[in-house]
């Protein structure tokens, strides 16, 4: 490096000290020696004194900022709304399992009973066999399309 270079170099390596300083100043977290180190460093620089005063801003606004509290019937709501979605949830699981069971079993039963069936027509056979394909790819990508909405609505949480 040049030496010019190399003095740019100091110099923001010097004001990267100061900046990380201005945090513990803030904070009166620096030791009596780093404290008039920066104290002195501050008379001299514009830019830390500025940054100085936006961070005092800021502890300034963070400060002043409480929790609210939130009153009992919002938590009684709160864990009243979560079982009542468990519940539903457990609920919709047994369903389902209900459904898919009473599927494969009405799927096996028209299998046995009418596809292989040597009395039914072909062509009826056909016809019907892809209905129910069709249905099944409709209700298959009817629920994926539903899916894949809800997981990205940004108005699902949004009360009316």
């Amino acid at each position: 490096m040049r030496d010019g270079n190399w003095q740019k170099f100091w110099v923001n390596m010097s004001e990267e000290k100061y900046r990380i300083l201005l945090s513990g100043y803030i904070d009166n977290e620096l030791s009596p020696d780093e404290k008039q180190d920066f104290e002195v460093h501050l008379e001299g620089c514009a830019e830390c004194r500025k940054e100085l005063e936006s961070f005092r801003k800021l502890k300034e606004v963070t400060g002043a900022m409480k929790y609210a509290d939130i009153p009992e019937q919002v938590w009684e709501g709160y864990w009243s709304s979560l079982y009542k979605r468990m519940e539903r949830g457990v609920s919709w699981i047994f369903i389902s399992i209900a459904a898919i069971i009473l599927l494969c079993f009405g799927s096996y039963h028209i299998f046995i009973d009418f596809f292989l069936n040597s009395e039914v027509p072909l062509l009826l056979k056909i016809g019907i066999g892809c209905g129910i394909f069709g249905l099944i790819v409709l209700l298959v990508s009817i629920l994926r399309e539903r899916l894949f909405a809800k997981k990205r609505d940004r108005y699902d949480e949004v009360s009316r």
